[in-house]
C-alpha cells in the first residue's frame, strides 16, 4: 500500500520486537470491514445486536479491570522534566522506550498486526494530520474505522510525508503493567495493556490532544479539548464557537443542542461540527478557524435519553459499536441507566452476568446493569444535526472561544474577557466543583485550565505561553467568553434550566460579538444586562433570577484569588508574566 520507507520501517521494526504472525493492513474498504466485524463475533470480541432494531451496531465488553483512561499510567516522556511536568506525569525518553521494549517483545506472538494508516481531519485538507496505527486488536481496528478516516486514501495522501507512530498491543491486559507513554519530541505513542477507548484508539486524546498540542506549538496553530457549534439567525447566518468545558459539564449536549420551541419557530437551527476536539489555526483572512480531526463520536451512554440529549442518542442507532453496557436478551438490543424507565427484565450487565432492573444490592441501592463509563462509538455522520462544514477543509471561522465549568456560586451566568490575555487568564483558572446538593455545601476545586489538565503534551506554563502569543498572530481575534450552567441556590438545586436554554446565552454572545448589545463592566469582566438575555417561555425564570444569575459575590472572588495564586505556583516558574499582570488586576479591580 506504500513505498514510504519511514512508514515500512517503523512497521519492520515492529514487527521484530512484538513478533506477530502475521500483518494485515487495512484498507479502509467496507468489504474488509465486514470481515473482521464476522471474524470479531466469531472471537467473541463483539455481539452482534439486532439489525432490524439497530442495523450495523454491536456489543464489546472490556475485562473488569480496563473501563476507563487512566491518568496514573499516563506518561508525557521527553528527554528533560520541566518540559513536561509538573501537571503531567514524567518519564525520561530513554528510560521509558526500555521499558516500554521489554513490554512489547514477543508480544504479538499466535496474534495479528493490523496496520490502520488514518487521518485526522478531512483526507488531504492542510489542516490534517497522518498517524499509522500498529495493533493486535480488532476491537481498536473496527473503533478507529469509525473515529477517524481510515486506509489506501490516508496513505495515498501521505505519500512520503511524516506521520505520528502508534504501537499498541492489549498484551495480558494487566494494570501493574499497563502503560500509555506519548513522546512529543519523537512523535510517538506506545499504549500496552488495556483495551479501552481512550487508552487505546491512539487517534483520540492521545495524538488529537497530547501529540497535536506539542505540534501546534512547534508550528504555530493549537489543539484544543473543544467543541464547534454553528448558530444559525433565522435569516439563514451561520456564526461558530468553540467551547472548552471540564468532563461532567454538559459538553456533549451543548455540541448538539436543540433550541427551545420559540427559537425554533423563529426559524433558528443549531449545527454541530465537533463535540470534543477542535485544531485551530489562523486563516488568510486574519480570523482563527477551526476543524474537528475526528469522524465520529465517542460518549458516554448513561444519561444520554430522548430528552436530555435527542441527536446523540439518534447518532447511534446504526453502525455503532456499544462498550459496556446492558445486552436485552429478549430483542437483542442495549440499555443503560437515563436511557429510559423500562430496564429490561432478561439482560446481562456490563460483565456478562444475569441482571434486571429489579436487583437491589445489601442496602436495597438498585445495581446499575451499564458502568457508568459505558460508551458507544458512533459515525459523525449519523448526528440530525450534523454541519455541512463538517468535512470542509479550511473549517469554519470562529466568532467566539467560551470557557466554562460547574461552580456552585463564584462564576455567573455569563462573563466576556477584556481581551485576548485576559481571555486567557479566564481560561488558565478555569475549574469546577463538587457540591454535596442536598446540603448547598461546596466540595473541592478542581483547577481545569481549558479543559486541557489530563491532555496538554507539555508543560502547562509553556501551554499558557502559546496562547498568548497566538494572540499575536491574529488579527481579528475571537471574543473570550465564560459560562457557568451551574449555579445553585441555598438548597442546591440548579437556578438555570440549561440544556436547549443555553442557546439564550449563546444568542447573548453572539450579539455581542457583533456589538448588537451593550454590557456591565465588573471586576472579573462584562456581564449581560439582564433584560438582553431573552427568557420568553422560561416557566419560572425572571428578570430577578437573571440578575442573581449575573451577580458578582467580591468576598467569593478575593477567595478565588488565592486559589489561582496557589495553583499558578504550583505549575512553577514557566508561568507568563503576562497571566501574572492578569491576576494583579483582578485582586485591584476586587479591592475597589
Amino acid at each position: 500500500m506504500t513505498t514510504n520507507k519511514k512508514v515500512l520501517d517503523f512497521i519492520e521494526q515492529s514487527k521484530t520486537l512484538c513478533q506477530p504472525d502475521e500483518i494485515v493492513w487495512i484498507d479502509g474498504s467496507e468489504e474488509q470491514l465486514d470481515a473482521l466485524r464476522a471474524q470479531a463475533v466469531k472471537e467473541k470480541v463483539l455481539i452482534k445486536l439486532n439489525q432490524e432494531k439497530l442495523p450495523g451496531c454491536y456489543l464489546h465488553r472490556t475485562t473488569v479491570n480496563d473501563v476507563a483512561r487512566v491518568e496514573g499510567r499516563t506518561f508525557i516522556c521527553s528527554k528533560n522534566k520541566d518540559d513536561s511536568a509538573p501537571i503531567n506525569n514524567w518519564m525520561e525518553t530513554s528510560k521509558a522506550f526500555e521499558l516500554l521494549n521489554g513490554l512489547f517483545k514477543g508480544v504479538m506472538k499466535g496474534r495479528t498486526m493490523y496496520v490502520i494508516p488514518y487521518s485526522m481531519g478531512a483526507v488531504g485538507s492542510k489542516f490534517s494530520k497522518i498517524g499509522i496505527e500498529l495493533t493486535d486488536s480488532i476491537y481498536v481496528v473496527l473503533n478507529m474505522a469509525i473515529m477517524t478516516r481510515v486506509g489506501k486514501k490516508v496513505m495515498d495522501a501521505l505519500g512520503d510525508g511524516d506521520f505520528v507512530k502508534g504501537l499498541h498491543s492489549y498484551a495480558e491486559l494487566s494494570e501493574e503493567k499497563r502503560y500509555i507513554c506519548h513522546f512529543p519530541e519523537e512523535n510517538t505513542i506506545m499504549s500496552i495493556n488495556s483495551n479501552y477507548g481512550g487508552n487505546v484508539l491512539l487517534g483520540k486524546k492521545c495524538f488529537a490532544l497530547r501529540i497535536a498540542s506539542y505540534l501546534g506549538k512547534t508550528e504555530g496553530w493549537m489543539a484544543e479539548h473543544m467543541l464547534i457549534l454553528g448558530i444559525e439567525n433565522p435569516k439563514g447566518e451561520i456564526k461558530y464557537v468553540a467551547a472548552a468545558f471540564p468532563s461532567a459539564c454538559g459538553k456533549t449536549n451543548l455540541a448538539m443542542l436543540i433550541p427551545p420551541e420559540i427559537y425554533k419557530k423563529k426559524g433558528y437551527k443549531v449545527w454541530c461540527v465537533g463535540d470534543d476536539i477542535a485544531w485551530i489555526r489562523v486563516g488568510e483572512d486574519g480570523r482563527l478557524w477551526a476543524v474537528n480531526p475526528e469522524n465520529g463520536f465517542f460518549g458516554v451512554a448513561p444519561g444520554t435519553n430522548m430528552k436530555s440529549n435527542p441527536n446523540a442518542l439518534l447518532s447511534t442507532m446504526k453502525n455503532t459499536i456499544f462498550t459496556n453496557v446492558v445486552e436485552n436478551l429478549d430483542d437483542e438490543t442495549v440499555w443503560w441507566e437515563g436511557l429510559d424507565k423500562n430496564p429490561p427484565k432478561n439482560a446481562l450487565d456490563w460483565k456478562g452476568n444475569p441482571w434486571n432492573g429489579d436487583m437491589k444490592d445489601a442496602d436495597g441501592k438498585p445495581i446499575k446493569g451499564a458502568h457508568p463509563n459505558s460508551r458507544f462509538t458512533a459515525p459523525a455522520i449519523n448526528c440530525p444535526c450534523l454541519s455541512d462544514k463538517f468535512e470542509a477543509p479550511d473549517g469554519v471561522p470562529l466568532s467566539a472561544i467560551i470557557f466554562g465549568g460547574r461552580r456552585a456560586k463564584t462564576a455567573p451566568l455569563v462573563y466576556q474577557s477584556k481581551g485576548w490575555d485576559n481571555g486567557v487568564f479566564v481560561g488558565s483558572i478555569m475549574a469546577s466543583e463538587t457540591t454535596a446538593a442536598a446540603t448547598g455545601a461546596v466540595g473541592v476545586v478542581r483547577r481545569d485550565p481549558m479543559a486541557m489538565r489530563p491532555f496538554v503534551g507539555y508543560n502547562m506554563g509553556d501551554y499558557f505561553r502559546h496562547w498568548i502569543e497566538m494572540g499575536k498572530k491574529i488579527k481579528n481575534k475571537p471574543e473570550i467568553f465564560n459560562v457557568n450552567w451551574f449555579r445553585t441556590d441555598d438548597e442546591g438545586n440548579f437556578i438555570w434550566p440549561g440544556f436547549g436554554d443555553n442557546l439564550r446565552v449563546l444568542e447573548w454572545i453572539i450579539n455581542r460579538c457583533e456589538g448588537k448589545v451593550d454590557a456591565v463592566e465588573t471586576p472579573i469582566g462584562y456581564v449581560p444586562h439582564a433584560e438582553d438575555i431573552n427568557i420568553e417561555g422560561l416557566n419560572g425564570v425572571t428578570k430577578e433570577t437573571i440578575e442573581d444569575l449575573l451577580s458578582i459575590d467580591v468576598e467569593n472572588w478575593k477567595k478565588e484569588t488565592e486559589g489561582i495564586e496557589s495553583f499558578y505556583k504550583e505549575l512553577g516558574e514557566r508561568v507568563p508574566e503576562e497571566l501574572y499582570a492578569e491576576l494583579d488586576a483582578l485582586k485591584k479591580n476586587l479591592n475597589k
